[in-house]
């Protein structure tokens, strides 16, 4: 956590400010504050919970609430009808961890050490279903973008279930790969020393409190966005792919930075790609499975969404090709990632 704890003060002022119906902006602004320490005390709970459940089940939890920050925000988004900001954080979740904080990583670690080793072969496992994520993306997007919008029938409001439905048994099928029938491959990626600080009853109770908190602070969040981007001209898209990412994965993307900076690129580089990969095949998913209970969503993201995760995508299988990486590299991709933003600004 370190000095994200001091952020949490921005809780109980985002509450008042509510009370007091003060200007969206500063709604928006004070609510992103909390939920960023927040999302820290969300892992650092679960990494706790870990200690007492083992690595296995650990590692599920890990995965299950690395990003049940944006899961939240997203929910409230969807529960509110925002589905261009849900599908552009989706879509700014992938490019921000491959591009941002892969990026960042690589140029902090590169900056104290000359060349950084990382595990190929674990990389190229997540790195290859990240490309099938993506794949199962585009095909219904360009199916969907290359027909007349009056041939469209009712029946493809269902493609999106059937695409969600396939990826959510690629994620689940890859949680067991991962921990069952090639655990040795992770090795020390599941399997970390130490001991638990807290209690496991303090870890679930702290874990629940910062849940609930993360959804208050979310619903103050969303109900700004709108009036918050017709003040500032900006755009529902930049919000989304931009702003919100950034937000709910604050904590997890200053631990990847943190692991660089101390030589573990591996573990740097798995919660990059992992996290991009938990976003389109866990939380992209439920997201859908979620909006059936309000006004179901499509999960057919526009043509500049498309080429900015697929350039991604091929970018990071590109630097898992050698399991090495340098300060130039990060510069490269946070260049890039830096092109995407100016981009969806205008």
């Amino acid at each position: 956590m370190g000095f994200l704890k001091y952020f949490l003060i921005f809780i109980p002022i985002s509450i008042v400010a509510d009370l007091m119906k003060v200007s969206p902006m500063w709604l928006f602004l004070l609510s992103s504050l909390a939920i960023i320490p927040l999302a820290g005390v969300m892992g650092e709970a679960t990494e706790e919970i870990s200690f007492y459940s083992g690595p296995r089940i650990g590692g599920f939890l890990n995965a299950t609430f690395g990003n049940a920050t944006e899961l939240i925000i997203s929910f409230f988004a969807l529960k509110a009808g925002l589905f261009d900001v849900v599908k552009a954080s989706i879509a700014g979740s992938v490019i921000g961890n491959i591009l941002l904080v892969l990026g960042a990583s690589m140029l902090v670690g590169g900056i104290r050490y000359k060349v950084q080793k990382f595990n190929k072969k674990v990389v190229e496992v997540s790195a290859s279903m990240l490309l099938f994520a993506v794949i199962g993306l585009t095909i219904p997007a360009i199916f969907t973008h290359t027909i007349k919008t009056e041939a469209l029938t009712a029946r493809y409001e269902w493609l999106s279930i059937g695409i969600a439905i396939a990826m959510f048994i690629i994620y689940l099928l890859g949680l067991y790969f991962s921990f069952y029938t090639h655990k040795d491959l992770y090795g020390s990626e599941h399997q970390e020393s130490g001991e638990a600080k807290w209690s496991l009853k303090k870890s679930i109770t702290v874990l629940i409190l910062a849940t609930i908190a993360v959804a208050l602070e979310s619903e103050f969040l969303v109900s700004s966005v709108e009036p918050m981007t017709h003040t500032l001209g900006l755009s529902e898209f930049f919000v989304g792919i931009i702003i919100i990412p950034i937000i709910g994965n604050a904590a997890e993307h200053s631990t990847a930075v943190l692991m660089a900076a101390k030589n573990k690129m591996d573990v740097a580089v798995e919660i990059a790609i992992g996290s991009s990969l938990q976003i389109i095949l866990f939380v992209a998913p439920i997201l859908i499975f979620i909006s059936l209970l309000f006004k179901p969503m499509s999960i057919i993201f526009n043509e500049f969404e498309l080429v900015a995760m697929i350039v991604s995508v091929l970018i990071v299988n590109r630097v898992a090709s050698d399991g090495e990486s340098n300060w130039l590299e990060g510069v490269q991709l946070i260049a890039v990632y830096i092109i995407i933003a100016i981009s969806f600004l205008i």
